[in-house]
């Protein structure tokens, strides 16, 4: 990690107006990229092997071509979203060095949509992230008025949920992909040996080293587990070139590539992961404040933080982009370093245009071993998990959270386990339901919100005394409903 004592004082460090020298600068704009790259890109590949046409279809000789341009747009819009916070245009940008990347919380909602349907699923998919972005840029306008409804509680369990609804991904992906009838390989000792790979090395990085090389532990883990993976003969020089000499030199974005469909299933669903992703903002800006500069959020800011959310998810969606939302494990880089200048953060978003505009760095990644990509999501989509039972620790476990809690994780949990139990829905609605994660949020929401407080003053004890070895059954002592 960059020496933060030589770049200025600590008043300077933290202004997110101070600009450091560019030999300080850049280096710690290109650590920016680097703790958030993988988890940008990981979405696009996700969201291509769930249509299929990414890992595991029928690409043939011709690669996947439309893969690469998913993640080249991850890439770009990124990039875009990110300088939108941190220059600022009006009212939308919180001026402050926010990370935009693509957003892990709307892939539950993104493949069921998209399962199997190619392509021709893309239309209706971007139809959804435009008009989800347009109504998240609404919500800016009242955020400071619906936090009520979405305590930690809520958020908690959400982020959870996003994470839970990820971790069969991330199994599959490290035993060879999505499994297929004509897939013996998969789930083979060898497959499992590279995903194992990238874990030890990402972990081992993680924990013993400093710097940049704790930093960058997921991307030098995936390195690693590529090269490995090309000397147990799953990688083939064949393969990189002719991936390399495919893409073009520079690729400028299309607008409505994929075109443009109103899907009712889509909008909805979109539309409701943005509260969530408003809140998940909000947090972030309130993170990095205190972090960086030792004070809370102002309402502009925050108003600002939300507003680009919106109109860079809106933006990307145009041009084949998923959502984008501010990247946490970045504000935590912030209080790491303790250098609060936003345009540090300037140099890592120019950094990824210009990766975004460059297909051949789309080319590169495309051809990633699958459990290669397995071992990094994995650990990445078990921290998503931790991160929401970390925010779960702040809430007063009660009788009524406990129930609260309970009742959505089973309900959510459980028809995103067992999707054939909603089967006679009408298919938007199953597509919601299925999903888990939307029933989830709906129910903790509605029953913090209606459940009355005076069941606060309960005792956990009489929800937990059955379970704690003291002879009672059922949830309580016998004498309390």
């Amino acid at each position: 990690m960059v020496d933060t004592t030589s770049i200025g004082t600590p008043e300077q460090l933290r202004d997110p107006n101070y600009t450091p020298a560019l030999q300080k600068a850049i280096p710690l704009g290109i650590q920016h990229v680097l703790a958030m790259f993988v988890s940008n890109v990981t979405p696009a590949i996700i969201i291509a092997g769930a249509a299929g046409f990414g890992f595991g279809s029928d690409a043939g000789a011709q690669g996947f071509p439309d893969m690469t341009y998913l993640i080249q747009m991850s890439m770009l819009f990124a990039g875009i979203a990110t300088l939108i916070q941190t220059i600022g245009f009006g009212p939308v940008g919180a001026k402050l060095p926010i990370v935009q990347g693509t957003s892990f919380a709307f892939i539950p909602i993104m493949i069921p949509l998209v399962a199997g349907k190619g392509v021709e699923a893309l239309p209706a998919l971007f139809g959804g992230v435009i008009v989800g972005g347009l109504f998240h840029t609404l919500i800016a306008t009242f955020i400071g008025k619906i936090r009520f409804a979405l305590p930690p509680l809520v958020t908690g369990l959400v982020v959870m949920m996003i994470g839970l609804a990820l971790v069969k991904v991330g199994i599959q992906y490290a035993a060879g992909g999505v499994p297929a009838v004509d897939q013996p390989e998969y789930g083979s000792l060898l497959n499992w040996s590279v995903a194992l790979v990238v874990i030890l090395v990402t972990v081992s990085l993680k924990f013993y080293a400093k710097g940049m090389l704790a930093v960058s532990a997921v991307v030098i883990g995936i390195v690693v587990g590529y090269f490995y993976a090309m000397v147990m003969g799953l990688v083939t020089l064949e393969g990189i070139g002719a991936s390399w000499g495919r893409a073009a030199p520079i690729a400028l974005p299309m607008p409505l590539k994929y075109g443009f469909e109103f899907s009712f299933a889509a909008i909805i669903g979109f539309c409701l992961m943005a509260f969530v992703s408003a809140v998940e903002t909000v947090g972030d800006v309130s993170g990095i404040t205190k972090g960086g500069a030792g004070r809370e959020a102002t309402e502009a800011e925050i108003t600002g933080a939300t507003y680009a959310d919106g109109v860079g998810s809106a933006i990307a969606g145009l041009f084949g982009g998923f959502p984008n939302t501010s990247f946490s494990q970045n504000v935590g880089l912030i209080a790491m370093t303790g250098v609060m200048s936003r345009h540090v953060v300037t140099i890592g978003a120019i950094f990824l245009i210009i990766c975004g505009l460059i297909p051949k760095v789309g080319a590169v990644i495309n051809t990633i071993p699958i459990e290669v990509l397995g071992g990094g999501v994995i650990v990445m989509f078990g921290m998503v998990v931790a991160a929401g039972v970390s925010m779960l620790s702040d809430v007063n476990w009660n009788r009524r959270n406990m129930v609260i809690f309970a009742i959505a994780l089973s309900v959510g949990l459980g028809l995103q386990l067992e999707p054939k139990a909603v089967q006679y829905l009408p298919d938007t609605l199953r597509i919601l339901m299925t999903s888990g994660l939307l029933p989830a949020a709906l129910i903790a929401i509605v029953l913090n919100l209606i459940l009355p407080e005076d069941l606060t003053e309960e005792s956990t004890e009489e929800m937990s005394g059955g379970m704690a070895g003291q002879g009672d059954t059922g949830f309580g002592t016998g004498d309390k409903a």
